[in-house]
């Protein structure tokens, strides 16, 4: 939906977040009938990756514009687990990008919405030419989010 209202006004900025959902795979429930543990951060990925989609500037823009983007810091606080069978959604929303990229997620239930996982990262952009981190973000992630310095 949020695309189509961009086709329809393409001066019309994106939201700077995404919701996807998923029902995890077997393979990533523990002998508990749970997500194991170290499986949300597949997850956050998966949300992570459409959001930076949405705006044509994931890992290969990244890479193609000359910085590459590591993680530096990840958060996750897990409220309650996720069962086999599970529909879940996992939010993504962009809260910083002048000097680093961070990104707030939220996994909740799918049909309750009640919460599940509250998490964030933080990127750095580091010039791959030089391996220098970048204490400012560069213009083209401002100009890939359709945002301008505050």
């Amino acid at each position: 939906m949020e695309k189509t209202q961009r086709m329809l006004n393409p001066d019309a900025p994106l939201p700077l977040s995404c919701e996807i959902e998923l029902t995890p795979a077997f393979h990533d429930i523990d002998p508990l009938e749970i997500v194991w543990h170290g499986h949300y951060v597949k997850y956050l990925e998966c949300a992570r990756s459409a959001l930076m989609d949405q705006f044509a500037y994931n890992y290969r823009q990244m890479r193609d514009s000359g910085y590459a983007w590591p993680i530096i810091e990840l958060h996750l606080k897990y409220l309650r687990p996720v069962k086999l069978g599970q529909r879940i959604k996992i939010r993504a929303q962009i809260t910083e990008w002048q000097s680093r990229l961070k990104i707030d997620y939220l996994i909740s239930d799918a049909l309750s919405g009640q919460k599940i996982n509250q998490a964030s990262s933080i990127q750095v952009a580091v010039e791959i030419a030089s391996g220098e981190m970048q204490f400012l973000c560069p213009p083209i992630l401002w100009q890939s989010l359709g945002v301008h310095a505050e």
